[in-house]
C-alpha cells in the first residue's frame, strides 16, 4: 500500500516542500525513515508509535518505509511528525478525505497532544506558494499561522481530534485569519517626556526621516538611553509586508506572542555590551537568527559602544551595508534580512566625564584615546548622523521651565511626510528610504545646488572625508531636504549633514 502526504522543511529562514511517502508491505514489522532525516526526524518513529498507542488507534504490524522527498535535501527538526503520522494513518485506511492537498506540520508528544514548533509562518507561506488548500497545524500554532490570507489553517490540539477531522467524523474548521487590533500599534515612551536636548532630537528626527544610522556621545546621565528609547515613536508605522517579514524572523526564533502573532510595532532591541558575536549576528549548528536581524525593521540599540569586543562589532560592517548577514556552516548556507536603524550611544572617556562642563575627567590622554580607538574607522564609517548629547540645565530639567518639548506624535507627522516624499520618489524600486540609496543613483536623486555643491568640496577637501562617509553626508543632506519639502539639496541642507559628521574629527582626530 503507497500513500503520499505533504510536509515543509525549514533550514534558518529557507524553507522548501516536502513530499512524505510511505509504503507499507509484508515483512517483518519495522517502521524506517529515510530521505537524509537527521536523527530528530529519526526518533519521529518512536514518537508516532506511542502517540497512537496512547490515543487509542491500533495500526497493522507491517513493514513501512516512509521516505521524506527530495532525499537529496538534509531534513531536520520535529516539524515532520504530524505528516508522518498521517501517512501511517492513510496506508491503515483510516482516513476518507484526499491527504494530497494538505499540508501537514507539527510535533506529537507521547501521549498524542500537538506540541507547537518555531518557524511555522515561514513555512505556511510556502504551503500557499505551493497551491495547497490548507494546513493543519498545532492549535497553538494557529494563530502565527493565520497571518497568512489565502489558505485555510486548521489547528489540532491531539491525534483523536486529528484523525476525527480527516476521516469526516469531524467537520473541518479553519482558524479565522488574525487581523492586528489598534491597540498593537501604540507605544508608550513620548518625546515630551525628555527635557531639553532639542539639537539631539532634531538629529533623531533626520535620522528616523531617512532610516540612518546614528551615534549619541555623551557623558553619563545625559539622557542618552532615554533618547533612544523613544525612537520607534517616531518611526512610521509598518506596512503589512514589514510586519510579514519581521514576524518571519520572530517565529524562527520562537520570540511570536500567541495572543499577538504578527509584530505590528518596530522592533527596538537593545544589546548589553558582554554580548557575543554569535549572539549579535546569529548562530549555532543550525544558525538561529542574532539581534541584528531581531531588529530588522526597526532598532538595533548598542549602548556603551567602546565596551563592546572590536572583533564582535567588526563583524557588523558587511550587514549594515548590504542589510543582509550570511552565515555559513557545514549544514548549509543561511540568510537572514537585517535592514536596521542601528543607534549606538557612548561615553567620551572610559570615567566618562570628558568635556563635562562641571566635572574634572581622571583619564589620561592615552586611556581616552585607546578608549576611542575600541571603534574602527570601518565602523564609525557607517554611521550616518554623529551627535554629541550635553548635560541637561537646570532651568531645562526644573518642573518650572517653561520649555513645553514636542510630543512624538508632532514629531512624527513630520517623519511621515518626509517618508511620504521618498516613497513616491522610490516607487518601482527596492529602496525604502534615503538610507537605502545605491551609488549609481545618488547623483540622479541628490541633486545639489551650486553653493551646496562647493560647500561639500571644500568640506571634502579640508577634512579628509571618506569616500563612503561622502555617500553618507548627502544621503543624510537628501533626508533634511525632504524634512524642508524641498526637491533640490540646499546649501543649509548639506551644512547640517556636515554638521553631523564633526565629532570623527572632534574625538577620533585628536
Amino acid at each position: 500500500m503507497f500513500k503520499k502526504t505533504n510536509a515543509v522543511g525549514l533550514f534558518g529562514m529557507n524553507s522548501f516542500p516536502v513530499t512524505v511517502e510511505i509504503n507499507k508491505e509484508l515483512g517483518i514489522p519495522r517502521f524506517d525513515i529515510v530521505g537524509l532525516a537527521d536523527v530528530s526526524v529519526q526518533e519521529s518513529r518512536m514518537r508516532i508509535e506511542s502517540a497512537l498507542a496512547n490515543s487509542g488507534v491500533a495500526i497493522e504490524k507491517r513493514k513501512r518505509v516512509v521516505n521524506l522527498s527530495p532525499a537529496s535535501i538534509k531534513k531536520s527538526g520535529s516539524m515532520f511528525d504530524m505528516a508522518i503520522l498521517v501517512a501511517v494513518l492513510a496506508a491503515d485506511n483510516l482516513l476518507n478525505i484526499d491527504i494530497e492537498r494538505f499540508v501537514f506540520i507539527g510535533e506529537t508528544s507521547l501521549n498524542g497532544d500537538m506540541i507547537p514548533i518555531n518557524g511555522v509562518l515561514t513555512m505556511v507561506i510556502e504551503a500557499l506558494e505551493q497551491g495547497m488548500e490548507g494546513v493543519f497545524v498545532p492549535a497553538q500554532n494557529a494563530n502565527e499561522a493565520s497571518v497568512v490570507e489565502g489558505i485555510n489553517i486548521y489547528p489540532v490540539n491531539d491525534v483523536k481530534e486529528l484523525i476525527g477531522m480527516l476521516s469526516g467524523r469531524r467537520a473541518l474548521t479553519s482558524q479565522r485569519h488574525y487581523r492586528a487590533k489598534a491597540a498593537d500599534f501604540k507605544d508608550t515612551l513620548d518625546f515630551s517626556e525628555v527635557k531639553g536636548q532639542e539639537n539631539v532630537k532634531r538629529a533623531l528626527e533626520v535620522a528616523a526621516a531617512g532610516f540612518h544610522n546614528v551615534i549619541m556621545l555623551g557623558t553619563p546621565g545625559t539622557g542618552k538611553s532615554m533618547l533612544a528609547k523613544r525612537i520607534p515613536g517616531i518611526l512610521p508605522p509598518m506596512s503589512f509586508e514589514e510586519s510579514l517579514e519581521t514576524t518571519e524572523i520572530h517565529s524562527v526564533a520562537g520570540l511570536l506572542d500567541n495572543k499577538h502573532p504578527l509584530v505590528t510595532r518596530r522592533p527596538f532591541r537593545p544589546v548589553s555590551h558582554t554580548a557575543s558575536s554569535a549572539g549579535l549576528i546569529g548562530g549555532g549548528p543550525v544558525p538561529r537568527p542574532g539581534e541584528i536581524s531581531l531588529a530588522h525593521n526597526g532598532v538595533l540599540f548598542l549602548d556603551e559602544l567602546p565596551e563592546f569586543d572590536r572583533r564582535t562589532l567588526e563583524t557588523l560592517r558587511q550587514p549594515l551595508e548590504d542589510g543582509i548577514i550570511h552565515i555559513s556552516r557545514a549544514a548549509g548556507k543561511i540568510s537572514y534580512p537585517c535592514k536596521i536603524m542601528l543607534v549606538a550611544a557612548m561615553n567620551p572617556c572610559p570615567c566618562g566625564d570628558f568635556g563635562h562642563p562641571a566635572k574634572k575627567c581622571r583619564c589620561s590622554e592615552r586611556q581616552i584615546s585607546a578608549y576611542l580607538g575600541r571603534i574602527s574607522r570601518p565602523v564609525l564609517d557607517r554611521i550616518d548622523i554623529q551627535v554629541e548629547v550635553a548635560p541637561v540645565n537646570y532651568e531645562e530639567i526644573s518642573a518650572g521651565s517653561k520649555i513645553q518639548s514636542e510630543s512624538s506624535k508632532q514629531i512624527l507627522e513630520r517623519v511621515e511626510c518626509a517618508r511620504l516624499i521618498q516613497e513616491n520618489r522610490y516607487r518601482g524600486m527596492n529602496i525604502r528610504a534615503n538610507s537605502e540609496i545605491t551609488p549609481g543613483l545618488l547623483n540622479q536623486i541628490c541633486v545639489m545646488e551650486e553653493s551646496a555643491s562647493q560647500l561639500l568640496k571644500n568640506a571634502f577637501e579640508k577634512l579628509g572625508i571618506s569616500a563612503r562617509a561622502y555617500d553618507r553626508i548627502l544621503k543624510v543632506a537628501r533626508t533634511i531636504a525632504d524634512l524642508d519639502n524641498s526637491d533640490i539639496i540646499k546649501k543649509p541642507h548639506i551644512g547640517s549633514a556636515i554638521a553631523y559628521r564633526s565629532l570623527d574629527k572632534k574625538y577620533w582626530g585628536r
